[in-house]
Parts: structure tokens; sequence; C-alpha cells
């Protein structure tokens, strides 16, 4: 396996481990600041903070011309991010963390399968197929699974 390949199973599996981590101590920020929605508030600002003063340290800045050429949806990550992290923060304490990251994972991979099959946002297209329904329906049937 080439390296950026391997950084890049790496980047995503840390990152999923932190995803689980971010619905527990969410929830815990919730009920000390009285609400979700404080708690993702929150959660982003620190967010913002790390991720200004990684930009800084690594001399990254958006440039003008990039910035101005994006269709709008392009400036809707931020909202999908604040949603997940206020969901999760009252999800996860009612459902249990793996159940409700389990949910959230099927959620994502249905809407994978579309946006492959779309080639949505730029990205290369690739066909649903038997086997790739089958897989998302295996972590759907494993998010009940977890459940019982």
């Amino acid at each position: 396996m080439n390296p950026i390949a391997l950084a890049a199973l790496v980047g995503a599996f840390v990152s999923g481990t932190l995803i689980a981590l971010q619905a527990p101590t969410n929830a815990m920020l919730a009920r000390g600041v009285g609400s979700p929605v404080n708690a993702a508030l929150i959660s982003f600002i620190v967010g913002s903070v790390a991720l200004l003063l990684v930009a800084l340290a690594l001399g990254v800045r958006p440039t003008g011309g990039g910035m101005r050429s994006l269709p709008w949806y392009a400036w809707t990550g931020g909202f999908y991010g604040a949603v997940f992290v206020a969901v999760a923060a009252f999800a996860a304490p009612r459902l249990g963390v793996t159940f409700f990251l389990m949910v959230a994972i099927a959620g994502q991979l249905a809407m994978a399968l579309f946006l492959d099959r779309v080639g949505a946002f730029g990205i290369e297209r690739v066909e649903i197929s038997g086997i790739r329904i089958l897989g998302v329906l295996l972590v759907v049937a494993g998010a009940f699974l977890v459940r019982r």
C-alpha cells in the first residue's frame, strides 16, 4: 500500500475514534451548559480555535478568489457538522454511544451510496451494486443487534 493511502486509512480510523469520543463528551457538556445546542456551539468554537492554531502553524490561509468562486452549497459543511454534534449530544445519552453511532453510520453509508452514484460535488461516480447495498444493510442489521 502506498504511504498516502496508508495515511488516509490511519487518519480515517483515528478520526472515527474521535467521533466516538465526541458524542459522550458533548453530552456531558450539554448537561453542564443546559442544552445540546449550547454544547454544539461551544464545541464548534473550540474546534474553530484549534483549526485556527493549526492553520497559523502551517501557514495556510484561504484565497479570496478561490472562496468567491465556490457555489453556495460548498459553505454548508459546517451546518451538517453542527447538526451532528447537537444531535449526538442529545441522542447518545438516550440511546447509548454505540447504538447512536451505528445508526449514524448507517445514515452516512446510505447517503454515501447516493452521492457516489450521482458523482455529487465533483467526486468520481461509483455505481451502486448489490454487494454495496448488502454492506449497508449489514451495518443497519448490526445497529439493531447492538441495540438488543
